[in-house]
């Protein structure tokens, strides 16, 4: 549920208008839309560079994932790891674009762990492959664009590490 859609729902269940600080967090949230529209077409239209440093990146730290008998071993296993990266990336830019975290929380945490584990996939690989992600979609925004999606990319490794 984004920002807007929060307020307005919790102002109407309780009868009443939005108050000054709900006011006050919308305010913020819009002053910087711009930015987050213009994270989100940098993310999107740098998906495929971002997912191949990324996968780079977690094959340098994690070799035996693509030896013989590891999890992305072979082209097919390959490629649905990096599927994975791709969704994740779409659920930074839906946080992103929200400005709220719940998304992640109901798309990308919950049960995320017992899928893996059923899967066979290790945490710990997971972890690390998301923080791949995230320095990798950093390459590609400035400093203030940034401080905006880390926390994005920290709730999830952080949800993937309880």
């Amino acid at each position: 549920m984004s920002i807007v859609t929060k307020v307005i729902t919790d102002a109407d269940n309780e009868l009443r208008y939005p108050s000054i600080g709900e006011l006050s967090i919308l305010k913020s949230y819009f002053s910087n839309v711009d930015e987050r529209l213009n994270i989100v077409c940098i993310l999107r239209d740098n998906q495929q560079s971002i997912i191949k440093l990324a996968s780079k990146a977690i094959f340098q730290i994690h070799p035996e994932y693509i030896a013989p008998g590891g999890n992305a071993e072979g082209a097919r296993k390959r490629s649905l790891c990096l599927r994975d990266y791709g969704w994740y990336l779409r659920l930074i830019t839906y946080s992103v674009l929200s400005g709220e975290k719940e998304s992640i929380e109901q798309l990308g945490i919950i049960g995320v762990k017992e899928m893996y584990n059923s899967l066979g996939v290790p945490i710990l690989g997971m972890i690390d492959a998301i923080d791949c992600l995230k320095k990798a979609s950093l390459e590609f925004l400035s400093e203030s664009e940034s401080s905006i999606v880390v926390p994005y990319f920290n709730f999830i490794i952080q949800g993937m590490s309880n």
